[in-house]
C-alpha cells in the first residue's frame, strides 16, 4: 500500500516547502499567478458571493490515490470533531449558504458523517458527497450508503478517471476499478443517475498524465456511451478537472521529470474568461479542524483566508468574508487553464 507523504516524512509533506518551490524565479516574474491576473485587469481577486460551503470531515480515506492533492489515506487520522461539525451547523443556520459539500479523504470514515448530514438535511440544505465509490463495498457497514444517500436526497461526486480497469487503477490503485463499478450498479439500482429520479449521480475525470483535460463536452458524451453499453451504468454528468501541482500530483511531476513542462502548460493556457467563474468566488472552505480557506487546494497549503479576525469557523463573520480579497498562488494556475477548472468541472460549459 502507497503509504502518505506525511507519513513518509517527505519534503512536499511541508506546504511551505511546496509554495517556495512553486514559487517562480524572481527573473521570471511575469510568469507569477498575481502578474497574470494584473496583465489582464483581474487583481485583487474578490469574493462575489458566499453560496458553498465546503466541509473537509477528515484526511482518513480507504484509498491512496497517486494523484492526491489531500495526500489522504488509510494511515491519516485527522478527523473533524463533532464539535468543530456543531458550529459549522450553528454557521449554517444562520446564513443564506444554499449548498453543503462535504469532502474528505472519504468524508463517510468520519463517525459523525451520517449524524452530520441529517442534521445539514433540517437546515433545509443541498448536501453533496465527494464519495470515492469503493467506501461503499469497502465493508459491509457501508453498503447501505446508497439507500441513506436517497433517502437524504444527496447529490453525489465520484472519481472514475478512466472507464477502463489499467487506466482507473493505475491512478487509484489495483482493484477500485472494479469495486468502482460494483459501486456505480448499487447507486444506479436505487435510482441514482436514472431519468426524472431527481436522485444525481456525477462523475469526476482527472488526467493520469502530465496533461490538461480535454473537452468536458465530448469526454462526457464518450464515458456515457462505453459506461453504458460496457457496464450499463447510467450518470448525469462528467466534472473535467485539472490536476493541482500539489501534494502527491507535484510529488509525481518531480519524480517523472514532468513538473517544469507541466508549469508551462498551466501558464501559456491561462484563460482571463474563467476567472469571473473561479469556485474561490462563490465558496468558503473549512478544514478537518475548523479553519477556513478560499478552496481546497488553499486548504491543503494551509492558505487561510484574508479576513484575519475570521480565519476559524469559532469566529465566522458572515459579512467580512463574502467581501474578502482570495489569497492567491502560483497553484491557481490549474484552475485558470484552458477550459478553467473547478470541483464543478470545466468552467466554459
Amino acid at each position: 500500500m502507497i503509504k502518505s507523504l506525511k507519513v513518509l516524512h517527505h519534503p512536499l509533506s511541508d506546504s511551505l516547502y511546496q509554495l517556495a518551490l512553486l514559487e517562480p524565479d524572481s527573473d521570471h516574474s511575469k510568469s507569477s499567478f498575481k502578474a497574470k491576473l494584473d496583465e489582464f485587469g483581474l487583481f485583487p481577486l474578490k469574493t462575489s458571493a458566499l453560496e458553498i460551503f465546503q466541509i473537509n470531515l477528515g484526511k482518513m480515506c480507504n484509498q491512496t490515490c497517486r494523484h492526491c492533492h489531500v495526500d489522504a489515506g488509510p494511515d491519516r487520522k485527522e478527523i473533524m470533531s463533532r464539535q468543530t461539525m456543531e458550529l459549522c451547523l450553528q454557521v449554517l443556520k444562520n446564513s443564506e449558504i444554499k449548498t453543503v459539500d462535504l469532502t474528505g479523504g472519504a468524508p463517510e470514515l468520519n463517525p459523525d458523517f451520517r449524524w452530520f448530514v441529517q442534521e445539514i438535511k433540517k437546515l433545509g440544505k443541498h448536501i453533496l458527497v465527494r464519495c470515492n465509490l469503493t467506501i461503499i463495498v469497502a465493508n459491509k457497514r457501508f453498503n447501505d450508503l446508497p439507500e441513506f444517500f436517497k433517502e437524504h436526497q444527496v447529490e453525489v461526486v465520484s472519481s472514475l478517471p478512466s472507464f477502463t480497469q489499467d487506466r482507473t487503477d493505475r491512478q487509484r490503485g489495483d482493484g477500485v476499478f472494479e469495486d468502482s463499478i460494483k459501486a456505480l450498479r448499487m447507486l444506479n439500482a436505487v435510482g441514482y443517475g436514472q431519468e426524472g429520479s431527481g436522485l444525481v449521480l456525477n462523475l469526476v475525470y482527472n488526467p493520469v498524465g502530465a496533461f490538461l483535460p480535454p473537452s468536458q463536452i465530448a469526454l462526457e458524451k464518450e464515458y456515457k456511451k462505453e459506461l453504458s453499453s460496457r457496464y450499463g451504468i447510467l450518470f448525469n454528468q462528467l466534472f473535467a478537472i485539472t490536476n493541482m501541482p500539489i501534494s502527491r500530483y507535484l510529488d509525481y511531476l518531480l519524480t517523472s521529470g514532468n513538473y517544469e513542462m507541466y508549469m508551462d502548460k498551466l501558464i501559456s493556457a491561462f484563460n482571463p474568461a474563467s476567472v469571473q467563474n473561479l469556485m474561490c468566488r462563490n465558496m468558503l472552505s473549512v478544514g478537518w479542524d475548523g479553519y477556513l480557506y478560499d478552496c481546497d487546494f488553499n486548504q491543503m497549503l494551509d492558505l487561510k483566508v484574508s479576513t484575519s479576525t475570521s480565519q476559524h469557523i469559532s469566529s465566522f463573520d458572515f459579512e467580512g468574508l463574502k467581501n474578502r480579497d482570495i489569497v492567491i498562488k502560483q497553484h491557481c494556475f490549474g484552475c485558470t487553464a484552458g477550459e478553467g477548472s473547478s470541483c464543478g468541472g470545466s468552467l466554459s460549459v
